[in-house]
């Protein structure tokens, strides 16, 4: 029985399945063809409807598939101004709580006198003029040291004491020569009163001037040895009138300046070769560019000289022109232009590397912002310009700083009020905007 009722039961329940497969397909096909119809007719019907809801459409699968690959914005380039893609909100508007958050401050674009500049690179030297080195001529042995490195000393005061043999036997030729000299001017006097008198010969007041002019000579000679070894007009008389034999000498600082080099110690020997101290007046320093030999026609002595260093931006060192070499480099086709720079603090040194801007005379007018109001935006430059309280972002031309400001050739006009300071934050708050906008959260 059971085996009736399974052999009956099989062949229905496949007929069933058959049969409900043939019926749902024509229904399906048939309701899908009428949607189509429906779609070609709306769209015939009404054509703006329905490229309208097309690109709806396509925009809405679009987002689909960037949130996929799990960002709202495929292509960042899309975000980023100045790449043409995508342009920047026209305003940013702070609210009160940012506004004194931020705190802007605004600067007017004018109209500024602008010197046509010649730019160059220039290395920082030790102006020769207030440079100078102490030395000794002859060995000695330093005893004392009076002056320290990094220490200014005006021109005349003690430095270091030495001791040396060739001192000492200066001094003692010249205290010799100038016994023999008091002795020879007495004997001389004695026979010119006994010739005047007639009783003196003429032979012995002959032989007594010669020997007088003789002494003379050497006093002047050995007098002329102390001042080569290093003594002064007043240490000369002083010896003449102490009368000792002294190998100690005193060199003093032949100019003022600071002591920028050291090179002895205490009791070390030292000779003719050793720099023993160098001074240097860093108030004013030179500084040497190479000027290309097209543009040196337009350099002039006296020009004035503007020069910066890597060590302190921002700040600038004034100066001018000194000395144009006759000499042209062959191999760089250049040619030495030398400015004489004041040295602010003594912040300029010798060795450092500068950037000069040579100024070849005014050139008209020219609109100018200060310089912190530009700002960098994807290789184009940015301004923030205010009006009725709202924050306009412009792309400008910028043309030739000039000292604390730049000028522009487009974008803003003259009258303009620019920020100087929070622009950053503006910046910030402009491309939130931007992403925003681009349904980016």
């Amino acid at each position: 029985m059971n085996n009736k009722l399974g052999s009956l039961i099989l062949p229905g329940i496949l007929v069933f399945f058959l049969f409900g497969w043939s019926c749902s397909g024509p229904a399906d096909k048939q309701a899908e063809t009428t949607d189509e119809d429906a779609e070609q007719f709306s769209e015939s019907a009404f054509p703006q409807q329905a490229l309208r809801r097309n690109r709806a459409h396509r925009q809405y699968r679009m987002r689909g598939n960037r949130r996929w690959r799990g960002k709202y914005v495929n292509d960042s380039a899309s975000l980023q101004p100045g790449t043409g893609n995508q342009t920047l909100p026209s305003r940013v508007v702070l609210s009160e709580a940012e506004e004194r958050a931020i705190n802007p401050e605004m600067a007017v674009a004018q109209y500024h006198p602008i010197s046509n500049e010649l730019s160059a690179m220039g290395k920082i030297l030790a102006n020769q003029y207030r440079k100078a080195i102490v030395s000794y001529p002859f060995p000695a042995r330093v005893s004392k040291i009076d002056a320290r490195i990094g220490e200014y000393v005006k021109k005349g005061e003690a430095l270091i004491v030495l001791q040396s043999e060739e001192v000492g036997e200066a001094t003692s030729a010249f205290y010799k020569a100038n016994a023999d000299y008091e002795l020879a001017k007495v004997n001389f006097e004695r026979e010119h009163q006994l010739f005047e008198k007639g009783v003196g010969a003429k032979k012995n007041y002959l032989v007594a001037e010669t020997e007088l002019k003789v002494a003379e000579a050497n006093l002047n000679a050995t007098e002329k040895k102390l001042h080569v070894l290093g003594f002064t007009e007043s240490g000369v008389r002083q010896i003449t009138k102490s009368h000792q034999v002294n190998p100690i000498i005193t060199l003093y600082a032949p100019i003022e300046g600071k002591i920028v080099a050291s090179n002895v110690i205490l009791g070390e020997m030292i000779d003719e070769s050793t720099e023993i101290l160098t001074i240097m007046d860093p108030s004013v320093i030179w500084i040497d560019a190479a000027i290309y030999e097209k543009d040196i026609a337009r350099i002039k002595i006296g020009q004035k000289v503007v020069a910066e260093v890597p060590a302190y931006p921002g700040e600038s060192f004034s100066g001018k022109v000194t000395y144009i070499s006759d000499l042209l480099n062959e191999s760089t086709r250049t040619i030495t232009v030398r400015s004489e720079i004041t040295n602010r603090l003594s912040k300029l040194k010798p060795g450092m590397f500068a950037s000069l801007r040579i100024e070849l005379g005014h050139d008209g007018n020219a609109l100018c912002v200060p310089v912190q109001a530009v700002l960098d935006d994807s290789g184009k430059k940015l301004v923030f310009v205010k009006s009725t309280g709202v924050y306009y972002p412009r792309n400008v031309q910028i043309g030739v700083k000039n000292g604390d400001f730049i000028t522009v050739h487009s974008g803003i006009v003259e009258g303009d009020t620019v920020v100087t300071s929070g622009n950053f934050q503006l910046k910030s708050k402009l491309y939130e905007e931007l992403l925003k906008n681009a349904g980016v959260h």
